[in-house]
């Protein structure tokens, strides 16, 4: 996956443009949330997107399936959008590609998620910092899973 600016520094404070949230901020988020939307859910074992779903699962987080291809993955509902989610989402998890991600940040946008977070490789600063100014947290290219285990264990 391509990044939209290889060398910005990404763990940067959250008042730069692609920066960050520091790690408390990151661990409070984890530690608050229940739900959590994983847009591009596979339901292929092998795939990055259902190992770390599969992994906040075992974490008692409650999964969401976002995928317009599938019915179920996970023994959950799959949802084709996030605006046909009927719950609240607390973070929107992104494993799409980077040119997909201002449409999924529009549509987070519109169902109020706590935060957004882009997988590892994905920055897309421009709708990084338009979800911001609709006062949701933005994580970019970091491993949902990966910050789990070192910010909450």
């Amino acid at each position: 996956m391509k990044r939209e600016n290889e060398k910005e520094d990404l763990n940067s404070g959250s008042d730069a443009p692609g920066g960050n949230p520091p790690g408390e901020e990151m661990a409070a988020i984890l530690k608050s949330c229940r739900t959590i939307a994983v847009v591009g859910l596979s339901d292929r074992p092998d795939r990055a997107s259902y190992r770390v779903a599969a992994y906040l699962k075992g974490k008692g987080y409650r999964i969401i399936p976002v995928n317009p291809t599938r019915k179920e993955i996970m023994g959950e509902k799959c949802y084709p959008n996030l605006a046909s989610i009927t719950e609240p989402v607390d973070i929107v998890d992104i494993f799409r590609d980077v040119d997909a991600i201002p449409e999924v940040v529009e549509e987070a946008i519109g169902i109020k998620a706590g935060a957004i977070w882009m997988q590892l490789g994905l920055v897309h600063n421009e709708a990084a910092k338009k979800a911001r100014s609709a006062g949701i947290c933005v994580v970019q290219s970091r491993c949902l899973m990966v910050e789990h285990k070192n910010l909450v264990g």
